[in-house]
C-alpha cells in the first residue's frame, strides 16, 4: 500500500528514541522511493498545538491507513519544566 503526501498515517511500532508509540497519528511529508527497497516516507508528528514532536524516515510498513474505526486519543507527555 501507498501512501499520499500529506495523508495522515498511524504508526504501527514503538520508536521510543523519538517518543513516538503505536497509534501515534502522523502526516506523510516526503516519499523516497530506493529501487530495490520498500518504498520509504518522512512522517511528520503534531502535538494537538501544531507543534512538530518528531520527523522520521521509516519504511511504509511501519504505518497504516487510518480506517473508519479508529477514534483518535490523547496521550500525556513528560512535561517540561
Amino acid at each position: 500500500m501507498n501512501f499520499a503526501l500529506y495523508s495522515d498515517v498511524i504508526l504501527l511500532k514503538d520508536i521510543v528514541e523519538d517518543d513516538l508509540f503505536a497509534g501515534d497519528i502522523g502526516t506523510v511529508v516526503d516519499i523516497h522511493n530506493v529501487s530495490g527497497l520498500e518504498t520509504g516516507y518522512s512522517v511528520e508528528f503534531f502535538d494537538l498545538l501544531g507543534n512538530t514532536r518528531a520527523v522520521v524516515t521509516l519504511p511504509m510498513s511501519y504505518f497504516r491507513q487510518p480506517t473508519k474505526s479508529d477514534i483518535p486519543t490523547v496521550r500525556l507527555l513528560a512535561e517540561v519544566a
